[in-house]
């Protein structure tokens, strides 16, 4: 039986380089080969042109590139595009591309599923299957690149990992992955054009801020008590408010950038006055912004938007209260791309 062969983009840059001259090769050719598989995205070694045919096969019988395949991609009436992702194990995860008048965003997957609860989403429905490997988040903002330019015209600007699974619950290789995205020798985006969002787990949060990450954190808060939370997000029951608070509090102390938080406002569940009065609260506690967020119904009728009154009574209290406020309309609904309907239709 032959072994089976390694996927080539988890060695780092020096391992190739050793790799090469155990070889009896040069350890630049090491170097050649990295660019590619990063910086040029080679989806096959022989797309290598500038190395020898004999070296390429070489690779071939050594290692293979996983890379991933949009299987399906849905064109919205409004420019969105969602892509059904097939990866090498043939499981899917469904990563958006968002296009405004002045910037085109990526949101991004990381895990198959979701580790988390939530009960308004229907990602939360479908059980983790597994974390997504770093290439395959690399994949993923790539063929988004890809599309931006091609439809769009220009390249991606903006990425959120707010597709499918927790990104904190798959840190290290978000991390991995953010680290290739950003460096010269991957797509060279800054990294201030990356936002995190959690739903919010305490002890990750402390070690983003300890790592000293670059880019931008947003919580998806959707209640300031914990009752209430604790409801629509189960987690909440062991990641408390007052845990979310600390570690907030330590992550701005360390960093000193802005918390964004999402928040969908529900009819019946978090629209009244007290619910108000206790996120204003909550957002004192550091410098924020908050993007109050569209509801888009998963089929069940448990979660209804609310009125356009309870969301001005949000939206005219925290500015009352000098916090910044945007109100986000979804994108993609039609094609179930919008947030929290990312579930695997296809």
């Amino acid at each position: 039986m032959t072994a089976k062969k390694k996927d080539i983009r988890a060695l780092t840059k020096e391992q190739l380089r050793a790799f090469f001259v155990k070889q009896g090769d040069k350890a630049f050719r090491g170097n050649q080969v990295y660019e590619w598989l990063w910086q040029k995205s080679a989806h096959h070694f022989e797309d290598m042109t500038n190395i020898s045919k004999e070296t390429r096969q070489m690779l071939e019988d050594h290692f293979v590139i996983n890379h991933i395949k949009v299987d399906n991609m849905q064109r919205s009436n409004d420019g969105t595009v969602k892509n059904a992702v097939r990866l090498h194990d043939g499981l899917i995860v469904e990563s958006v591309l968002i296009p405004t008048a002045t910037r085109t965003t990526a949101c991004v997957s990381s895990q198959v599923g979701c580790s988390l609860d939530c009960k308004f989403c229907a990602t939360a429905r479908l059980k983790r299957m597994r974390n997504l490997n770093p290439d395959e988040i690399y994949d993923q903002v790539v063929a988004i690149d890809n599309q931006s330019r091609l439809y769009h015209n220009r390249p991606l600007s903006n990425i959120v990992f707010m597709g499918m699974g927790e990104p904190l619950m798959n840190y290290n290789n978000v991390i991995k992955a953010i680290d290739k995205i950003t460096s010269p020798e991957g797509l060279g985006m800054s990294p201030k054009r990356i936002t995190v969002s959690t739903s919010g787990v305490p002890k990750m949060i402390k070690k983003m801020a300890d790592d000293d990450v670059k880019f931008n954190l947003a919580v998806s808060l959707h209640s300031a008590i914990d009752d209430v939370r604790t409801s629509i997000m189960p987690f909440n029951e062991t990641f408390p408010l007052k845990d979310l608070k600390e570690s907030l509090e330590y992550w701005y102390e360390k960093t000193k950038r802005k918390i964004s938080y999402e928040y969908v406002v529900w009819k019946g569940i978090n629209d009244s006055q007290k619910d108000i009065d206790a996120f204003v609260k909550f957002c004192k506690y550091v410098p924020c912004k908050v993007n109050i967020i569209e509801y888009n119904p998963i089929d069940d009728g448990h979660f209804q938007q609310a009125t356009n009154e309870a969301l001005e009574n949000y939206i005219n209290t925290l500015e009352k209260n000098r916090i910044v406020v945007n109100v986000r309309r979804s994108r993609g609904k039609d094609i179930d791309a919008a947030c929290g309907q990312l579930a695997n239709k296809s």
